[in-house]
Parts: structure tokens; sequence; C-alpha cells
């Protein structure tokens, strides 16, 4: 089947558009830490919290919706008026002098986020099944709008300030911001032709059928875990390089973006990934590489003093001499290993792997009686784990582009089994993966509370990545001995 007309100019201004609304979406997370930051509201940290979750939210509660209007009307008119009506609160924006006035406009201008479930719809729609999976990576690659703010925002935010000067030129940012989602409105409803599929004549109960499948929901946590993971940590990796490892915030920021940045970007690759090689044989290698980096990412920077091995007598006897380097009980003599603050030097230095230093430390004086396997001396132990900034940043932004292989490849199954109800299930499929860009950043606070280490995040990331490798596994393993019952029972009576 071929490629129908004008498919690659539709797939164009649908990532366009995408883009566009990604950046506005997550706009929040720079503005509000920027207002903060300069005191121009006296938020606490619990608003600031919210105000930054609050557009995320929102977009991941629309996109069901607004894939059912795309499936029902089309992607013209949808996404189209999406860009419209988001432009009128993000707009207002500019005129908030408190916190629900923000919290309002953020509430609205956060339905950009639901143009995910719009575009993949109105983008597979266009392809055929072979090459949907590149079509819906490239439409993908406009997660890249998250970088764009986390780049340009901070510099825009100082120009339109200038350098912190006039803070109350922050209000301009918003209507720049505005006045684009209305120029790309304009743009995609000149340049696209509308298109429905054939579920667009179903009653909404018909359309909503498919969500009764278990398989939705399996597909949803897997974009829990690769989109918002992905989303959580584009945010959370600000504040993490700037306490673990003392950045400053303009550093932070910039690493927080190679992190976003090529998650983005290769999503297209994923996509042609998952037609050549199989949305499935990509997931295993997603969710096992995910596994595998998280936990080398659970181990936090540490500097830990712990007991050593120390010193005992061998015999009963006197302490006759002690010395920095040996002790001697009668005529025995036990060395004692000095400690040399060589570690302390090199804690500044390059390490990959944790470094450790050992001495023993002198418990008896001259004239002590000590018995057989008394303690001498005790031993002392230094082991200091630098957790490397670039190792970690490397390790991070590999785990982020595995993350965007997979985004691809989950949307990739959902024409596959659903080629009807793409904006339904994809939509449903979104709302879950937003959900998860809401509550990680929450459950992250909570595990930093609860253990004081900023790598705990981790942990859940490690659990999050077993549960679906587990699943996924447990139902392929299921699909293949009811498709193929024989052979699985030739396997195990031939087992050795």
């Amino acid at each position: 089947m071929k490629v129908t007309q004008g498919a690659n100019k539709t797939l164009f201004i649908n990532t366009l558009a995408f883009t566009f609304c990604f950046a506005a979406w997550l706009l929040n997370g720079i503005l509000v830490t920027f207002l903060a930051d300069n005191q121009v509201f006296d938020w606490s940290a619990v608003e600031i919290g919210w105000l930054i979750g609050i557009p995320v939210l929102t977009g991941a509660i629309f996109r069901l919706p607004a894939g059912i209007l795309t499936d029902k009307l089309g992607g013209k008119p949808v996404f189209a008026g999406l860009l419209i009506i988001c432009a009128i609160p993000m707009y207002l924006l500019s005129y908030a002098n408190g916190f629900w006035s923000f919290a309002l406009c953020s509430l609205g201008f956060g339905i950009t986020g639901a143009s995910f479930a719009v575009g993949i719809a109105f983008s597979s729609i266009w392809y055929p099944k072979e090459k949907q999976g590149i079509a819906l990576g490239i439409f993908g690659a406009g997660n890249a709008g998250a970088a764009i703010t986390t780049l340009i925002g901070p510099k825009l935010l100082n120009y339109l300030t200038d350098d912190k000067t006039n803070l109350d030129g922050w209000r301009m940012m918003p209507k720049l911001y505005a006045g684009c989602l209305v120029l790309m409105a304009i743009i995609f409803y000149l340049s696209t032709t509308n298109k429905k599929p054939a579920s667009s004549t179903k009653s909404l109960s018909g359309m909503l059928q498919p969500l009764k499948s278990v398989r939705v929901w399996r597909f949803g946590l897997y974009y829990f875990l690769v989109f918002g993971c992905f989303v959580a940590f584009a945010g959370w990796l600000v504040p993490y390089y700037t306490n673990v490892y003392a950045l400053d915030l303009a550093t932070a920021g910039l690493l927080a973006s190679c992190f976003s940045l090529p998650s983005g970007v290769i999503r297209a690759f994923g996509g042609w990934l998952s037609d050549k090689f199989g949305a499935r044989k990509v997931m295993y290698w997603v969710l096992g590489t995910s596994v595998v980096l998280s936990s080398a990412l659970i181990i936090p920077r540490m500097d830990i003093y712990a007991a050593g091995k120390g010193i005992m007598a061998k015999a009963s006897g006197e302490v006759t001499e002690v010395t920095d380097t040996y002790i001697k009980v009668n005529d025995k003599t036990y060395p004692v290993r000095q400690r040399s603050n060589a570690l302390a030097e090199e804690n500044e230095a390059f390490h990959v792997f944790p470094v450790k230093e050992s001495w023993q430390q002198v418990r008896v004086q001259v004239g002590d009686q000590v018995n057989k396997k008394e303690l001498l001396a005790e031993g002392k132990t230094h082991i200091y784990f630098q957790a490397n900034v670039w190792i970690f940043a490397i390790i991070a932004i590999i785990i982020g582009s595995v993350w965007g292989i997979g985004k691809a490849a989950v949307y990739k199954h959902i024409p596959d089994y659903f080629p009807e109800e793409v904006g339904v299930v994809g939509g449903m499929v979104g709302v879950l993966g937003g959900l998860g860009g809401f509550f990680c950043p929450i459950l992250f606070g909570y595990l930093l509370e609860g253990t004081g280490l900023w790598s705990s995040c981790w942990i859940l990331m490690l659990v999050l990545s077993s549960v679906c490798l587990i699943w996924m596994h447990n139902v392929i393993r299921k699909m293949t001995n009811k498709a193929t019952p024989s052979l699985v029972n030739k396997f195990e009576n031939n087992v050795d």
C-alpha cells in the first residue's frame, strides 16, 4: 500500500504544530521558577509545584476527549481549534497577579498537551500500516519543544526584563507564546486537508469500546514510564544537578536540555526500528536497558566512614611499646597501617568507580595488660563514590534517548491492534503517560524526603521498568503458548 498523497506535508505541519504546543505546555517550568527566584511573587514551594504541574495534568486529562473528537471530526478542525483556544489563556497569563489567576490561566493553556492525541490520530490515518511506526516517530519528535523552552526561555526572560532590571517585562513572554500559537493555527488550517477514519460514524459508546481491553492499559503503563517519566525528569533534573553537584542554574538547565532534546529527536529513529524489527522486540530492548541504567543511577554520591580490619592480640601479654607504625606486646610486633589522607586530596579527581582507604587507630597504651584476641587497634575504612557528574549526565542522556525510542514503539502498537480507533486508544494511552509527568515529581519528592537521597527517584524507575518488562514478557509467553501449544509441549517433553 502506497503513502497517501499529501501525507508527508500533513506530517510535517502536524509535527511543527506539536512542537509549538509542547514548548507552550512546559512553559511554567521556566517561567514560574524565574518569577519565584526573583521574588516577583511570594509563592511557597507547594504553590510552585502546583503551578508547574497544573498544565501537565490538564494536558493529560484532555487527551482522551481530544482523541475522540479527532476520530469523529478529523484532525484539521480539532488541531486548529485547540491552538486558538489555548492561545487565549496563554495571552491572559500576562495579566496574572497572583497564584489563583496564574493557576487558572495554566489550567487553560495546559490543554496544549492534548495536541499529542490529535496529532497521533491525524498522522496515522495518512499512512499504511508498514509506515506508521516511522511516521508517528517523526511526529513525536515534537517533544523537542521541551528543550526549546528550556534553552531559549531563560535567555528570552533575561532579554525581556533587561537583565532582570525590569522584572515586569516577563509579561511579554506569554504574549509571544500566544502569538506563536495563533500563527501556527492559521498555518495549520490553511495548509492541511481534513481526513477521518472509518470509525467516525460510530457512536460514542462504540468508540470507547476498545478501552475495555487490558491491552490498552498495559500500553498506558509503558507510556507512563517512557513518556511520563521523561517529562518528569525534564523538570526534576534541574534541581537534581544544583543540589547533588552544586552546579549553577544555567549549567543545570543546559544539562537538563541535553536530556530532553535527544529523546525527542530520536523518537523518529524509534519509529523506524519499530517498523523494521517490530515494536515488541524494540520494547524488550527499551525496558531491559531501562532496568540496567536505572540500577546504575540508583547508587548515590557518597562519602562513607565504616569499621574496617583491626588488629587483635595473638597472645596475652603486656603492651611494651606503641608508635605510629607498630604496637609491641611482649616480644610480638604488630604493624599499624597509617592514614595517608590521599583519598581526601583525590576527591576532586576523576573517578568512575568507588575508591577507598583503610587505616588502623591504636586503642592501647604502654603498660596495658591484654588478653588473646583483644582489639589492639581499631580498623577504619573510608569509601568515596564520586558519582561523577559527566558520567551521570551521559547515562541520563542515554536513558532519555532509550525512552524516546520506547515512546515510538508504544504508539506503533496502537494502529497494529486498534487501526480504526487510534484517536481514542492513543488518547487514553496519552492520558496515562501525561499523568506520569504530573505524579512522578510528587513521588520523587516523597522518596527524597523519606530517604534523604536524590538518587532515590531512580528506584522508582527501576521498579516501573521491571514491572513493565515482566508484564510484557508474561503476556507474550502466554500468547506464544496459546498460538503453538503442540510446539510448547514438544519442547517440554524433550527437556533433558
